[in-house]
């Protein structure tokens, strides 16, 4: 059983990263015949010298990803009960993604207003449904003034609180699914020497949380060539080992076939690239490794999985509370790949290492899995 497991992924992979360097030129030709690539002004990673070089490559490249997880899986993998989720959560964050790296390029700058202006305009306004109307955008205009001080800037993209809402969304159908569809056993959540204790409902805003937070953390830390595919590789291995061991042949071949994508993806992102993730990718790849996580029932390896982008994340949350609480930085820059490029490190070097790393805390995680 387990040598065919292992012989059905394998397959899937090469199969999945044949399709995926067959896609690779078309897709850099429509990335750039709709001049989808980055731009200066609205791009702060591109603030630095050594960084205009990146100036008008292709965004988006993540698209051949998702398009080839999602056409193999729905056309040789498709599972109601293990595999439609996870393929219907990562096009959803996909989705979102694309649509962002589209109106950074293509929308309107959008701005909020101050907070001031709504409480005076719910008051003085001449029509009472207007008044109406701004009282009750009172409350989600906090929220937009919130992550705006935070440093979520109004741009010509989705804002930080319209994607933690899509997201929220994400996570709440990926906690129904477990839940509800996947039966009792998947509600026990795996605990390393210790068993499989029963959380119950508390399941639910546990995996919501850990879809949220996996999302954008891949998206924080995609922000070199070649780091998130290279760190998604090992990420995505770690789970598929997993499903070897517990025999689940359709876990096994859906992330054998994320792996064969990310493959020609990485391949071409390397520095120099030809054409990079974007949100797009970062999103629906960083949502889909939270439920496979989970549906794998390995919640708490996660941290190991992807250990590079939580670390990433957490520079970032560390950077905000000592700036606004502590009145100072940590970091030069977060992203933490950002702090070691001003100390003077090569993006080369940065990535491999970070590689590197990652791979280590996935052998680590599957060691913890395992017992």
């Amino acid at each position: 059983m387990l040598n065919e497991i292992i012989t059905q992924s394998l397959l899937f992979l090469l199969i999945s990263a044949a399709l995926g360097f067959l896609l690779v030129k078309p897709l850099i030709l429509l990335l750039r015949k709709f001049d989808i690539t980055r731009r200066s002004e609205f791009d702060d990673a591109l603030k630095f010298n050594q960084k205009h070089e990146k100036i008008g490559t292709p965004i988006m490249g993540g698209l051949l990803i998702i398009v080839v997880v999602a056409v193999i899986t729905s056309i040789f993998n498709w599972d109601r009960r293990f595999t439609w989720v996870p393929i219907g959560v990562m096009v959803l964050a996909a989705t979102l993604g694309g649509l962002d790296d589209i109106l950074n390029i293509y929308g309107h700058f959008r701005r909020i207003r101050p907070i001031d202006l709504i409480k005076r305009l719910s008051k003085v306004h001449k029509h009472g449904y207007m008044r109406l109307w701004y009282k009750i955008q009172l409350p989600l205009s906090r929220i937009k003034q919130f992550f705006n001080a935070l440093g979520s800037r109004p741009g010509r993209g989705i804002q930080v609180h319209e994607k933690l809402l899509t997201q929220l969304v994400a996570g709440a159908i990926t906690a129904w699914w477990i839940f509800f569809k996947l039966g009792p056993q998947w509600q026990a959540i795996w605990v390393p020497f210790d068993g499989e204790p029963n959380i119950g409902w508390l399941l639910l805003p546990l995996v919501i949380l850990i879809v949220m937070i996996t999302a954008n953390a891949v998206n924080v830390a995609d922000g070199l060539d070649g780091l998130a595919g290279g760190a998604l590789i090992t990420a995505f291995g770690g789970l598929l080992v997993i499903a070897w061991l517990e025999g689940n042949i359709f876990f096994a071949i859906l992330n054998a076939t994320v792996i064969g994508a990310l493959l020609p993806y990485t391949y071409f992102n390397i520095k120099p690239a030809k054409f990079q993730m974007g949100d797009v990718g970062s999103l629906g790849l960083g949502a889909l490794l939270a439920v496979m996580t989970v549906a794998q029932n390995r919640i708490l390896i996660l941290p190991f999985l992807g250990f590079i982008f939580f670390i990433e994340l957490g520079s970032v949350v560390i950077q905000l509370f000592s700036r606004y609480v502590l009145g100072k930085k940590v970091f030069k820059m977060t992203p933490l790949h950002h702090h070691f490029e001003l100390k003077g490190w090569p993006e080369e070097r940065i990535v491999q290492r970070f590689w590197l790393l990652n791979s280590i805390a996935v052998l680590v995680g599957l060691w913890l899995s395992m017992h």
